[in-house]
């Protein structure tokens, strides 16, 4: 068990036979009264966010978590395929584990997977990945009135803004966890 005290961003804690992690944390202590604990809390089970306040003292159950680099495969719809570095064994997660950042995984990206009793709970992206410009439009010269951003496709069919210089083939960096472009990268 431990203390609400003790909750911070990225905590994981069972609450009433639920998993949850821990979104978003404020400590309040008023004049007089005692102190509270509120959070924005993710279940990992249902993927269903909730905010709940705790009253100082409170305790709730600590998990132990498995965490294993894994690697992925390949996806056959709502399935995708892992493969843990260490032992080899091939996991298959289901889509909406994985969540919005899906779009980013290419084939020999390393994640860090998150297990609780061999139950895939959550996939961690690295923080930039490099994908391969598929479709670019052409920039028009002058079209600087609306700031100088174009829509490009990549491998895995996420649509990134980008500068005007980006072309079809070039190889560029996005942040996983903004979906934004970062640069160009020399290959």
């Amino acid at each position: 068990m431990i203390d609400v005290n003790e909750l911070r961003k990225g905590t994981t804690f069972e609450l009433e036979n639920q998993l949850f992690k821990v979104l978003d944390y404020h400590h309040n202590k008023t004049g007089r009264g005692n102190a509270s604990v509120r959070i924005k809390a993710r279940n990992l089970r249902t993927l269903a966010t909730i905010e709940k306040t705790f009253n100082s003292g409170e305790r709730v159950q600590d998990v132990r978590l498995d965490y294993h680099n894994v690697q992925f495969l390949y996806s056959d719809g709502d399935l995708y395929h892992f493969m843990d570095m260490q032992t080899f064994e091939q996991p298959a997660i289901q889509k909406d584990v994985i969540g919005d950042s899906a779009v980013f995984l290419k084939e020999g990206v390393e994640v860090k997977l998150t297990l609780f009793d061999n139950e895939p709970l959550d996939v961690e992206l690295p923080m930039n990945v490099d994908l391969r410009v598929m479709k670019a439009e052409n920039a028009v010269r002058g079209d600087t009135a609306t700031g100088v951003t174009k829509k490009v496709v990549l491998e895995t069919g996420a649509e990134v803004n980008t500068p005007n210089f980006v072309q079809e083939g070039d190889l560029i960096r996005v942040n996983t966890e903004t979906g934004e472009y970062v640069t160009r990268v020399q290959e």
